[in-house]
C-alpha cells in the first residue's frame, strides 16, 4: 500500500520535535491535529498498550524567551493546563512568533528605492506552514497586547508582528544565544511595535539636519565645481542619526564621543555634528595654503574636534582623521577610546563612546572589521561597546551587492557576536530614531557592540565627477527620479501641519545665508589653520625635529631599583611558581644583588617597573606578550594549581602608574592599530606593541604606512608607540628572520619616528625610559633579539641602568691601539657578537667594531667623532647579516656615505641580494654566516661585497 505524502508544508515547518508533539496529539486525540497530518498519521503503525507521555519539559520551552512581562512568549508552567487542544493550537502559535522574530527582517521593506532583496522576494509567513489556518485568526492566544491582560486573537497578534518586526526596521536577533540581551530587546520592541512618537520639536530637528546636510553638499557642489566631497546626498538621514546617537547617549552619561570614518559624508559630519567652521572648510577648498611645513592631507580625511550643548549637557564630539583605507580606522577609534576611559577613570566604560560609520562594500568585505569585531568583548581592548552605524549605498565604486558580497546583509560579519543588528530605511526619519534608542540604550545597558544597517542610496557616483549610470543603470534612473529626503519630509511635514511651508522655507534659508556669509569670510584666509598638535595633558609634548637634540637623562638610582627588583622577582605567600619560573626569578634575584650581569629580560622588567614606579602608566600588548615568545619575559606568573594570574609589576607599591600586559589575538592590523589609538590619547605613558615574530608586522603595514609614518606630517597628530619587532637571522628560515629593516628605514625622513637596533641589556633599558622621559613624542621601532635574551656576552652591569643614559652609537672598547687598526667595522643588532667572535678567533687586532645602537635619526657626528680615533684613510666596511637589498646598507650607504667622504670610503659586505630575506636550510645559512662573519674579519673585506 502507498502511504500518504507528508504534508506540502513540511520543509519549512518540520522539525524533530514538532513532530513527535503533533504525534502524541494525534495518538491521544486524532482530531487535535490538521487534517493533512491526520491522514499522514493514519498510514503510520500505531503503538500497543498506553501511550507515554512526551519527556516533561520537550516541547515549548523556548530558550531564548525571557520572562518578561507582557512579551510576547509561550504561556509560563504556572499557568493551569489547558486543553489538549488548545495547548497544540498555542504551540503553534508560539512557533508563528518565533519565525517572525527571527526571519521577519528578510520582509521588512528596507531599500528606498524598492530594488534590492530578490533572494527573499515572495518571503512569508503562511499560517498553513505552521498548522494554523484562517480560520484560526478569531481565536485567542496567549500572547497578546503587551498592554493589555496578555490575551489577543491570532489575528490581531499577527498584524503586531507584521508591524514590529516587518516594516521599515528588520532586526536580527537569531544568533542571539543570551536570553537576557534578547529578551530585553524583544521587549522594548514589541511594547512599542517598533515605533516612537517624536515631538514636534524633535520632527523638525531631524528635518532641519537633513537640509542641512543637502544644502551644504550642493553649496559645495556649485561653489567649487569640479571639486571632490564624496556627497552624503542619498543618505542625508546619517547626519539626524549621528546627532540623534550623540543626544541619547549624553543622556546616559556619555561625556565623550569619538567617532571613526571614511570620506563619504565626512565634510557633512565635520561641520554639522562636530561644529568645524565653515569658512575654515571653504578655505580648505580655495586651497590657499602657503606651501611648506608639514604634508597635510586632503580636506575630506581630516578629524576635528568641539564640543556640543546638547538637551542633557555638553558633550565632547571628536572625528578621527581617516586615511583613504576605509576601515582601517576602526581599532584606532577604539583604541584611543580606551585611553580617554582609562585616564579618566571611567571602569564602567559609560563616559566615553566609540562610533564608527562603515560602507556597506567595505564593511562586508574587509577582514580589519572582522578583526576589530573580535576585540570587542575582549578584558584588553573592551571598551563597553561600540556603536556601528552602516552606511549602506548598495554599491561600492562601481560594484554591486552581489559581486562584492556573499552574504546576505552587507553586516553579516557582526552576527560573530551577541549583538543586535538593526536594518532602517533611511527614509523613514521615525524608525532611524527608534533604531537609535535601541542601540545606544543597549549598549550602555549591556556594555557591547550594536549594529545599525541604515539603507540608502548614493545620489552621485563614487565621486562627484563619476558616471554611476555606466555600471548601474536602473538604479540611477530610479534616483534620477526620486525626490531628496529633505523634500520628502518637508512634504510629510507639511501634510501632517506639523510646521508651515512658509516656517521650514525660513530655517533652509537661514541656513543658506550663513553658507553664504562664511563662503565670502573664508576669502581671507591665506593659510588654512592647523588644529592644535595635542591639548590638555598632552601640551607637555612636541611633534617636529629631534637630531641633534641633548640626551635624556634616564638612569635610575641603585636604591630605586633594588626595591623595584625585590618586588618583581617575589611571588606572594602561597601563590605556586612552576619550578622554571621559580628558578629564573631565583637568577634575577641574583642579578638585582649584583651577583650576576642583568640579561635582556630582567633590564626590560627594570625598565617597566621603574617607570610605574615613578607613576607612569605603562600598556605592553601582543601575541603571547606576558610570557613572551621566546620565554624571557615572564611577565604575568600563573599559580600552577589554580592557574590565578599574578603581575608582579601591577604590585610595587600604593600610587604606583597602573601597568597593563596583554595577550592579544592572533592579529596585527587591528592590535597594532588599537595600540596607535591608545598611544595618541595617553602619551605621558610606555604603550608598546610586540609582534609575535617581527616579520608578522606585514600583516600590518597599512597601519605603519598610513598612520604610524606619517600621522604628524598629515594630521598633526603625535604618537609616542613603541614596537617590538623580533628580528634577527638564526637559521629559523624565511618567515622568522627579518622584521624588515629595509622598510623601516626607507620611510624614515623628517623625524618622523625612531629605529633602533640594540645590543644590551642596559640599551632597552635607557630606550623604553626616553621613550616617556624626553620632551618630544615619536614612534619607538625597536628590532628587537631572539637569540640575545640568553647570549652569555649580551649582559649589562647594573651600574649601566644607575649611571648611564642611551648611546645612539657604541664604539670598540677592545682596541688596544687605534693606530694599528687596519679596518673599522660597522654594524648593527645581533651579528656584533658574531663578529666579536670571529674576531677573538682569529685575533684580529686591527679590526675594530662599532655599534649603530640608532639607525634613524642618524647619528653621523657620532660615527664621525668615532671614526676620528683611527688613523685618516682607514677601511671602513659596513657588515650586516641580510642580504644586500635589505637591512641597513642601502640606507648607510645613502646617508653615512656622504658623511664620510673625503676621510674614507665606506664598503658594505652583505648577502647576495635575495628576494626572500633568509634560507630555508639552517644548515646553509650556517655555513652563509660564518663565510661572511670570516670576510668581515679577514684580510679581504674589499674583495666581495656582495
Amino acid at each position: 500500500m502507498r502511504r500518504a505524502p507528508a504534508p506540502a508544508d513540511a520543509p519549512s515547518a518540520v522539525n524533530l520535535a514538532f513532530v513527535e508533539k503533533l504525534y502524541y496529539d494525534y495518538l491521544r486525540d486524532p482530531s487535535t491535529v490538521p487534517a493533512e497530518w491526520r491522514s499522514y498519521f493514519d498510514e503510520l503503525p500505531r503503538p500497543e498498550g498506553e501511550v507515554a507521555p512526551p519527556p516533561e519539559g520537550r516541547f515549548g520551552d523556548d530558550r531564548f524567551a525571557a520572562a518578561v512581562p507582557g512579551e510576547l512568549a509561550a504561556p509560563t508552567r504556572a499557568a493551569a493546563p489547558a486543553p489538549r487542544f488548545e495547548d497544540a493550537f498555542q504551540y503553534r502559535v508560539d512557533k508563528l512568533v518565533e519565525a517572525y522574530r527571527d526571519h521577519g527582517h528578510l520582509r521588512a521593506s528596507l531599500d528606498p528605492l524598492g530594488l534590492a532583496r530578490p533572494r527573499h522576494e515572495g518571503f512569508g509567513f503562511p499560517l498553513e506552514s505552521f498548522g494554523l489556518s484562517e480560520a484560526d485568526l478569531d481565536r485567542p492566544v496567549a500572547a497578546g497586547d503587551p498592554q493589555s491582560a496578555g490575551t489577543s486573537s491570532l489575528g490581531a497578534l499577527r498584524a503586531r508582528l507584521e508591524e514590529t518586526y516587518c516594516r521599515t526596521i528588520g532586526v536580527e536577533l537569531a544568533h542571539l544565544h543570551d536570553r537576557e540581551l534578547r529578551g530585553w530587546l524583544q521587549d522594548r520592541m514589541e511594547r512599542s511595535r517598533n515605533h516612537i512618537t517624536l515631538a514636534p520639536e524633535v520632527q523638525l530637528r531631524l528635518y532641519e539636519k537633513v537640509m542641512q546636510a543637502e544644502a551644504l553638499e550642493q553649496f559645495l557642489g556649485t561653489r567649487f565645481l569640479g571639486a571632490k566631497r564624496f556627497s552624503v546626498e542619498g543618505a542625508e538621514a546619517l547626519v539626524a542619526l549621528v546627532e540623534l546617537c550623540i543626544d541619547r547617549a549624553v543622556g546616559h552619561g556619555v561625556r565623550d564621543v569619538t567617532i571613526g570614518m571614511a570620506h563619504r559624508g565626512r565634510l557633512n559630519v565635520l561641520a554639522n555634528i562636530c561644529g568645524k567652521p565653515l569658512r575654515q572648510i571653504f578655505a580648505e577648498f580655495r586651497d590657499r595654503a602657503v606651501i611648506g611645513g608639514t604634508g597635510g592631507d586632503v580636506k575630506y580625511h581630516l578629524g576635528y574636534t568641539g564640543e556640543r550643548e546638547t538637551p542633557d549637557g555638553k558633550v565632547l564630539v571628536s572625528l578621527s582623521f581617516n586615511p583613504s583605507h576605509l576601515e582601517w580606522v576602526d581599532t584606532v577609534v577604539q583604541g584611543r577610546v580606551r585611553a580617554k576611559q582609562d585616564r579618566r577613570g571611567d571602569v564602567e566604560r559609560k563616559e566615553v563612546l566609540p562610533l564608527l560609520v562603515h560602507g556597506d562594500a567595505a564593511f562586508a568585505a574587509q577582514g580589519i572589521v572582522a578583526e576589530s569585531l573580535n576585540l570587542a568583548a575582549l578584558e584588553g581592548y573592551s571598551v563597553g561597546g561600540t556603536l556601528h552605524v552602516v552606511v549602506n549605498n548598495q554599491v561600492g565604486f562601481t560594484t554591486s551587492p552581489h559581486d562584492g558580497r556573499s552574504t546576505t546583509y552587507a553586516t553579516d560579519v557582526a552576527r560573530m557576536l551577541q549583538v543586535p543588528v538593526f536594518h532602517v530605511n533611511g527614509e523613514d526619519l521615525e524608525a532611524v530614531a527608534q533604531v537609535v534608542l535601541l542601540a545606544v540604550d543597549f549598549r550602555q545597558r549591556f556594555h557591547r557592540d550594536a549594529v545599525i544597517d541604515l539603507w540608502c542610496y548614493r545620489r552621485h557616483g563614487h565621486n562627484e565627477g563619476d558616471e554611476p549610470s555606466f555600471t548601474q543603470p536602473v538604479m540611477y534612473r530610479a534616483i534620477a527620479g526620486r525626490p531628496s529626503l529633505p523634500k520628502l519630509e518637508a512634504e510629510r511635514l507639511e501634510r501632517e501641519r506639523v510646521a508651515t511651508p512658509e516656517q521650514l522655507a525660513a530655517r533652509a534659508s537661514g541656513y543658506r545665508a550663513g553658507l553664504e556669509e562664511a563662503y565670502h569670510s573664508s576669502a581671507a584666509i591665506a593659510v588654512t589653520p592647523a588644529p592644535p598638535v595635542l591639548e590638555g595633558a598632552e601640551r607637555n609634548y612636541r611633534g617636529g625635529a629631534i637630531a641633534g637634540a641633548p640626551p635624556v637623562e634616564t638612569a635610575v638610582k641603585s636604591e630605586e631599583l633594588a626595591e623595584v627588583a625585590k618586588v618583581l622577582v617575589t611571588p606572594p605567600a602561597g601563590f605556586n611558581v612552576h619550578p622554571k619560573v621559580a628558578r629564573l626569578l631565583e637568577g634575577r634575584a641574583e642579578m638585582a644583588a649584583g651577583k650576576r650581569p642583568l640579561d635582556w629580560g630582567m633590564a626590560e622588567a627594570l625598565a617597566y617597573g621603574s617607570l610605574a614606579w615613578e607613576g607612569v602608566r605603562v600598556r605592553l600588548s601582543g601575541q603571547d606578550s606576558g610570557r613572551g615568545t621566546f620565554s624571557h619575559r615572564h611577565g604575568v606568573l600563573y599559580d600552577v594549581q589554580s592557574n590565578r594570574p599574578y603581575l608582579p609589576l601591577a604590585h610595587l607599591r600604593p600610587g604606583q602608574g597602573p601597568v597593563e600586559l596583554r595577550d592579544s589575538p592572533l592579529s596585527e592590523a587591528a592590535v597594532l592599530a588599537f595600540d596607535y589609538g591608545y598611544s595618541l590619547e595617553m602619551p605621558d605613558g610606555l604603550v608598546i606593541w610586540e609582534a609575535q615574530f617581527g616579520d608578522f608586522v606585514n600583516a600590518a603595514q597599512v597601519v605603519l604606512d598610513q598612520f604610524l609614518a606619517s600621522s604628524e606630517a598629515k594630521w598633526n597628530k603625535l604618537s609616542g608607540l613603541t614596537l617590538l619587532l623580533p628580528h634577527g637571522m638564526e637559521g629559523q628560515g624565511p618567515e622568522h628572520s627579518s622584521a624588515r629593516l629595509e622598510r623601516f628605514l626607507e620611510l624614515s625622513v623628517e623625524d618622523n619616528w625612531q629605529v633602533v637596533n640594540l645590543t644590551t641589556p642596559a640599551q632597552i633599558f635607557h630606550a623604553l625610559r626616553r621613550q616617556v622621559l624626553a620632551p618630544w613624542r615619536k614612534p619607538l621601532v625597536v628590532m628587537s633579539p631572539k637569540s640575545l635574551l640568553r647570549h652569555p656576552r649580551a649582559v649589562s652591569r647594573r651600574e649601566e641602568l644607575s649611571l648611564g643614559r642611551f648611546r645612539t652609537v657604541i664604539g670598540d672598547d677592545g682596541v688596544e691601539s687605534a693606530e694599528a687598526v687596519r679596518r673599522v667595522v660597522l654594524c648593527t643588532g645581533k651579528i656584533f657578537y658574531e663578529l666579536l667572535a670571529a674576531r677573538e678567533e682569529q685575533h684580529a687586532r686591527d679590526v675594530a667594531i662599532v655599534r649603530l645602537e640608532q639607525l634613524y635619526p642618524l647619528d653621523g657626528e657620532a660615527v664621525r667623532a668615532e671614526l676620528a680615533r683611527y688613523r685618516p684613510g682607514v677601511e671602513v666596511t659596513w657588515v650586516q647579516e641580510e642580504p644586500r637589498n635589505m637591512g641597513a646598507w642601502d640606507y648607510v650607504d645613502r646617508h653615512l656615505g656622504p658623511l664620510l667622504r673625503g676621510s674614507c670610503e665606506l664598503t658594505g659586505l652583505t648577502r647576495p641580494p635575495s628576494a626572500s630575506p633568509a634560507a630555508g636550510s639552517a644548515t646553509r645559512h650556517k655555513l652563509e654566516q660564518q663565510a661572511l662573519v670570516s670576510q668581515a674579519i679577514g684580510s679581504s673585506s674589499r674583495a666581495r661585497v656582495a
